[in-house]
């Protein structure tokens, strides 16, 4: 039984704790003592802590006696959190999906002995997973991804929920798109190349260009074409194309009665309750993942994975906590049990490249319900 210690008791950060506090002895941490009552609710093995993580010398204490450290904070405060942990020496999972690369801190990791597992997520995460396991095994062309999760009651305008804030959705649709076509990357705006695809037991949803390749526009260039694409309810992106071009997004303070406000704060107080999803509100999750490319005897292959996840009544655990926590607690226990011990910054298809991870991973989630069907 080791020590983990939690940062973010979110609705995936409490998630996590909970499905690692079957093995290990945990502790989580957040700055709201709501959000920690909340977790401690749920699981009355959790040990809680209240922690501003962007106090370095009380994160540094905080995570001094622990064997691993998983970081699910949001994105904004993701990368110096990381370089922190990384700076105290200790082995890290993470998924605060933050816009800086990661491996910028690969040659700091490694001179401190430390395995960081990075974007260990659904998306990124899984996918990646899927592409480093299929890139040892074919000759790979092409790599795509849609991904999304939705409310299962549409409420207009946006039918749309999240279960953390805001302003981490707002920055998929604001984030400069990166994607690579023929060899040659690609950027264009967030939510542009809108199209409708058709998936079993959902139907028809929309597509639209999102940063998500992240790592793997770095760790896989000889793949030719390479795409990662959100999906939303049919009508959404529109909507959100009104309040981009209107301004609601624009960080640059206005004046309003003497007050000066900034836009973006603004359109988060008010989206906060239209789009937070609700504790018991079921919701799902999609992803589709294509790979093709040429066998050893030199034919054409493509191989698809399929997810359709549901909220889970049961446990009161969301769709997306499910595919995102789990995702991150394999990558904890198949590091804890020996099957992957390299040093520095590795994003998700640094590790499915290996035969023995990409199976765990696959078994773990399998066990808990979330389910990869290959086509």
């Amino acid at each position: 039984m080791r020590k983990i210690i939690v940062l973010g008791a979110g609705m995936v950060g409490s998630a996590i704790a909970i499905d690692l506090a079957k093995k290990h002895t945990v502790a989580i941490t957040d700055i709201s003592p709501k959000a920690l009552e909340k977790a401690k609710g749920k699981c009355a093995e959790l040990n809680t802590l209240p922690l501003d993580v962007s106090d370095q010398t009380a994160l540094t204490t905080a995570i001094k006696d622990f064997d691993l450290v998983v970081c699910a904070v949001p994105g904004f405060l993701g990368f110096q959190t990381l370089k922190t942990i990384i700076e105290a020496g200790k082995n890290v999972v993470d998924i605060s999906f933050f816009p800086e690369n990661a491996l910028e801190l690969d040659a700091l990791a490694k001179a401190k002995n430390v395995t960081a597992i990075v974007d260990c997520g659904v998306a990124p995460g899984m996918d990646n997973i899927i592409l480093g396991y299929y890139n040892e095994k074919l000759q790979l062309t092409d790599f795509e991804c849609l991904v999304g999760g939705l409310p299962k009651i549409k409420k207009w305008p946006f039918c749309y929920k999240a279960p953390f804030s805001p302003i981490d959705v707002i920055e998929e649709y604001t984030r400069p798109a990166r994607y690579v076509e023929n060899g040659q990357m690609v950027v264009k705006e967030a939510l542009s190349d809108c199209e409708y695809v058709e998936f079993d037991r959902v139907g028809t949803l929309e597509s639209f260009n999102s940063d998500g390749l992240r790592s793997i526009i770095f760790t896989m260039p000889h793949i030719r074409n390479m795409k990662e694409k959100t999906l939303r309810y049919p009508g959404h992106v529109e909507y959100v194309k009104v309040l981009k071009e209107s301004g609601f997004f624009n960080t640059e303070a206005i004046e309003i009665n003497g007050q000066k406000v900034s836009p973006l704060d603004m359109t988060c107080k008010v989206l906060f309750k239209e789009w937070k999803l609700g504790e018991t509100e079921p919701e799902m999750t999609i992803m589709r993942v294509t790979v093709k490319g040429k066998n050893a005897a030199g034919q054409e292959e493509t191989i698809v994975y399929n997810l359709y996840d549901e909220y889970n009544p049961d446990t009161q655990t969301s769709s997306m906590a499910r595919t995102t926590g789990y995702t991150a607690t394999a990558a904890v226990n198949l590091f804890l049990e020996g099957l992957f011990t390299e040093k520095g910054v590795f994003p998700p298809e640094l590790v499915g490249k290996h035969e023995a991870c990409f199976h765990y991973v696959m078994a773990y989630l399998k066990e808990r319900g979330v389910i990869y069907e290959k086509r």
